[in-house]
């Protein structure tokens, strides 16, 4: 697209930052063109017409003066949904919020992923619908792995390809070791059958096709624990929003 061409863009808003004394800027996931930047002037002026429009959590078709480079701008607002029940929850609101900092962080601006813009979109109707919060964001951070260039593998055994034995994880070998060659690998993680059904589930799940999903909460913990460790030690980043829901956790506790 040229620089500073006029296009209508579907859009889910990740963030909000000050920028000088009336203005904001807003960055979007949009479907057509991946994340983008936003300079909306007198956004903080009390009588700002598309107030509605960058409100935390909301999601719509816009109307924008598209840069190549640099902040681009909003023009109008076309439709406008809100999820109503996340900006009201802690809990929603904090996973999801965390969701969108790891795709921002996974993917480079201005790099057009509709696929993602589409599987963010259903994975927060499922939080503001009330699917268990932890679940979907456990999805997304591993489905979020290949993109962040880790890609376990969570299909077969790293080293005989053999699906029919019980598997556990291997952080050397990058995936899944088969019961035959445990011996291989000291260090794995020693995870029990559960966890790894839901690990390689996670990897592979359609959330557009989920209807229901429990987890009890000692596979719960287990998964936060796993999860954890391969975001430390192998993708290396860590939001805000993801210490957040940690305090979170010690909170309820």
């Amino acid at each position: 697209m040229a620089t500073g061409d006029r296009a209508d863009f579907n859009g889910i808003l990740l963030y909000t930052k000050d920028y000088r004394e009336r203005d904001l800027l807003v960055k979007f996931l949009t479907r057509e063109f991946g994340k983008k930047m936003f300079l909306v002037r007198g956004a903080k002026r009390p009588k700002f017409k598309m107030r509605a429009a960058i409100l935390p959590f909301t999601y719509g078709l816009y109307g924008g003066d598209i840069q190549s480079n640099g902040l681009s701008y909003i023009i109008n607002d076309k439709r406008l949904d809100h999820f109503q029940a996340m900006a009201e929850d802690i809990t929603k609101n904090a996973y999801a919020t965390y969701i969108m900092s790891l795709i921002d962080l996974a993917f480079q601006d201005g790099e057009p992923i509709p696929a993602w813009y589409d599987k963010l979109l259903v994975g927060l109707n499922l939080i503001n619908e009330g699917f268990d919060a932890e679940i979907i964001a456990n999805i997304f951070e591993i489905q979020l792995l290949k993109p962040f260039g880790v890609a376990p593998n969570w299909v077969d055994c790293a080293i005989c390809h053999r699906r029919d034995l019980p598997f556990d994880y291997s952080e050397t070998y990058g995936g899944l070791l088969c019961q035959n060659h445990w011996d291989k690998d000291p260090y794995r993680l020693h995870l029990d059958p559960r966890t790894i059904y839901y690990l390689r589930l996670f990897s592979v799940v359609d959330l557009s096709k989920l209807t229901h999903i429990k987890v009890n909460d000692t596979t719960k913990k287990t998964l936060r624990q796993v999860i954890d460790q391969i975001y430390v030690r192998s993708v290396g980043v860590t939001p805000k929003s993801k210490r957040f829901i940690d305090q979170l956790g010690k909170f309820k506790i």
